[in-house]
């Protein structure tokens, strides 16, 4: 079974040439060294960088994102304190009759003259003799001494 296509020749063969497209380690070769090899592809260093920042602003934006929140948690927070702090320093600059007790509502008038009144009767329960110009508001005293709002008449801050 002599083929001569299988045949070598080893009269023809140069070494030195055949040589050139060996390598002593083709494991280390970036590209496959033989025909069964495994192709190995060059990464896209651009790719990589691209894909690696698109990963961080998604990431980093969803954070500020949550930050924002949080901050309009905060600020919607610290204006209604601010709220509680301006409408308590105008009921402490009332003259009130009484102790009034936390956690228990009480009602703010304005009076003929301009000043305020603080009183334990709601506007329903006054008979005819009215100590006031006009109802205000329905207010609470909190446990850190500031009045909260229940009610108010429209207009009134």
């Amino acid at each position: 079974m002599s083929n001569k296509k299988n045949k070598v020749d080893i009269e023809k063969m140069d070494l030195d040439k055949d040589r050139e497209k060996t390598s002593e380690n083709p494991g280390l070769l970036p590209y496959a060294s033989s025909v069964g090899g495994v192709v190995i592809k060059p990464d896209d260093k651009g790719k990589i960088k691209g894909r690696a920042m698109a990963a961080m602003v998604e990431q980093t934006d969803k954070q500020m994102t949550q930050l924002y929140r949080q901050m309009e948690v905060l600020a919607a927070q610290a204006k209604e304190i601010k709220a509680r702090v301006a409408i308590s320093e105008r009921i402490y600059q009332t003259q009130i009759n009484f102790e009034p007790l936390i956690g228990h509502i009480y009602y703010l008038y304005e009076r003929e003259g301009g000043t305020d009144l603080l009183s334990i009767i709601a506007p329903d329960e006054w008979g005819r003799s009215k100590p006031f110009k006009s109802f205000l508001a329905e207010v609470k005293l909190l446990a850190d001494h500031t009045w909260e709002v229940n009610h108010k008449q429209p207009g009134f801050d």
